[in-house]
């Protein structure tokens, strides 16, 4: 049997175990058959990609699925979150015939952003209830964003490489923050398609866990049936162990995403009744973390749950008892079977590839000096200047594992800066729309917390990788949610002053 098909066989029963226990914690957040619906379809997707031994026909007989799919959805950003780590983001080129070398590389995520994020997009824009574009200030800051990056393509490259490259901005970057920004208006919205995103990678936690502990990568061979190459997809140890990716082509890739779930389960837990499913999630998730041995995303997730905890009731002394688990964890470790091996993994008091914190380190320094050469705008050739050569590594790759500092290379202190205020900018709603919940028990006020502790992960874990694969699409979304609950936040209070001021009339 080829090892495709080997793999599949293993994905599906992997993937069953986890659809059969979110099953009934799905019964509490969402309605039964919506959760029955996309498992389906993400079955069938998977089924279609591991058989159709041809990128070409996956897309197209996809590509039908999905319009009708789309058609009978009511929350796209579920959709797209239940499917988009599905399979590996490997590309195919489609062919110029003769009028250009090719049009442009489609793979699944972008697939997913034509048939499931456009036909939305292009919904919600004729929608009278939904905020244009451009209201907001992250909506400001990303289009100018957006718009500097696509300028500053055309001094490296053709006019038509530039329209190429600013498709994608539009298709990954635009589109994902868009839809999630303007599709989310309530409660039952957002846990929606939190739970596609969290069901999502908790499939993607177990089959890590397995490739984890069995040696082998089963998405791997998936490329090579589909007929497609893909750099990502190699096999990477750490302290003797494999370190897991699954779908994302890079094992700290897949560590991003499930410490984003991570911060997404922090709200949703609170409403599965039973507590044994709600440690069992919690459990799944910290394995699937675990896997990839990836340290920048334990960061991340550690910041997500500090956020959290502090910005909830009695936060103090939650975070003193935090903070004192921790302490108390370190010399627990050390006498417990395989506790040393986590512990020499840990970052900054850990072991194992102590060099790669050096190796940023340096990045940091080196790159320092390239940008000062042109710190406004940046250049396209940065790779080529010594500083950036001295860090070639031995696999002939010049690792920008810092998004920022890629950023800033790329687009200068411009970019950067348009960067970091458009995320400061969700952030601040995020936090002004709790304030419109004093009680912090509220429901709403959990789920602020819960993407502004998200978010806040999101931003520290992107010092430590650049944003390869999923990551952008992943933290443009999730900043499409914290601007979609700011905007049901001030509807709220909306709402509310309006239900005041008509009382205190009446009261006259």
């Amino acid at each position: 049997m080829p090892e495709h098909l080997r793999a599949l066989i293993v994905i599906l029963v992997l993937a069953g175990v986890v659809f059969f226990m979110a099953r009934r914690p799905a019964e509490d957040l969402i309605p039964a058959r919506h959760f029955t619906r996309r498992r389906n379809l993400w079955f069938a997707l998977t089924l279609l990609a591991f058989f159709a031994h041809s990128f070409w026909l996956y897309a197209g007989i996809a590509a039908i699925i999905l319009t009708v799919a789309q058609k009978r959805e009511r929350n796209p950003v579920a959709l797209f979150f239940m499917l988009l780590f599905l399979m590996p983001p490997s590309g195919a080129e489609i062919p110029g015939f003769g009028v250009v070398n090719y049009f442009f590389v489609l793979n699944h995520v972008r697939l997913l952003a034509f048939f499931v994020l456009l036909p939305a997009f292009l919904a919600l824009r004729r929608r009278p209830d939904t905020i244009p574009f451009g209201r907001t200030w992250p909506d400001k800051l990303l289009a100018a964003n957006i718009v500097l990056t696509s300028l500053l393509y055309l001094r490296e490259t053709t006019v038509t490489d530039a329209l190429r490259q600013t498709l994608y901005l539009f298709i990954e970057v635009f589109l994902p923050y868009y839809v999630a920004s303007r599709a989310l208006r309530n409660l039952s919205d957002f846990k929606d398609a939190l739970f596609a995103f969290v069901v999502a990678a908790m499939v993607m936690s177990l089959i890590g866990l397995f490739e984890y502990s069995r040696n082998w990568l089963l998405y791997s061979a998936l490329n090579n049936a589909l007929g497609m190459q893909w750099d990502m997809s190699t096999y990477l140890t750490r302290g003797g162990s494999l370190r897991a990716s699954v779908t994302t082509g890079q094992a700290i890739a897949l560590g991003f995403v499930i410490s984003v779930a991570s911060g997404l389960y922090l709200y949703l837990q609170e409403d599965v009744r039973s507590r044994l499913q709600r440690g069992l999630g919690a459990l799944l998730l910290a394995g699937g973390l675990y896997a990839p041995l990836s340290r920048g995303p334990w960061v991340g997730t550690a910041v997500m749950i500090v956020v959290f905890i502090g910005t909830g009731r009695k936060a103090v002394k939650r975070l003193m008892l935090l903070a004192l688990a921790g302490v108390l964890a370190l010399p627990l470790l050390a006498v417990v079977p395989g506790g040393q091996k986590v512990l020499d993994l840990l970052p900054f008091i850990g072991t194992v590839e102590a060099e790669n914190i050096t190796y940023r380190q340096q990045l940091i320094d080196n790159a320092m000096i390239v940008i000062q050469r042109n710190p406004w705008l940046g250049s396209f050739d940065y790779r080529s200047t010594p500083e950036m050569q001295s860090l070639t590594q031995g696999q002939g790759i010049i690792d920008i594992v810092n998004t920022y500092i890629g950023i800033a290379l790329s687009v200068g202190l411009i970019g950067l800066t348009l960067f970091v205020c458009f995320f400061a900018a969700v952030l601040l709603g995020i936090r002004k729309g709790m304030r419109s919940f004093s009680n912090k028990d509220d429901e709403a006020r959990r789920l602020g917390r819960a993407l502004l502790a998200t978010l806040a992960g999101i931003l520290i874990t992107i010092v430590t990788v650049s944003s390869i694969t999923v990551i952008p699409v992943v933290y443009w979304s999730i900043a499409g949610l914290g601007v979609a609950y700011a905007q049901m936040a001030r509807r709220l209070r909306q709402t509310s002053t309006a239900v005041s001021a008509s009382a205190h009339l009446q009261l006259r």
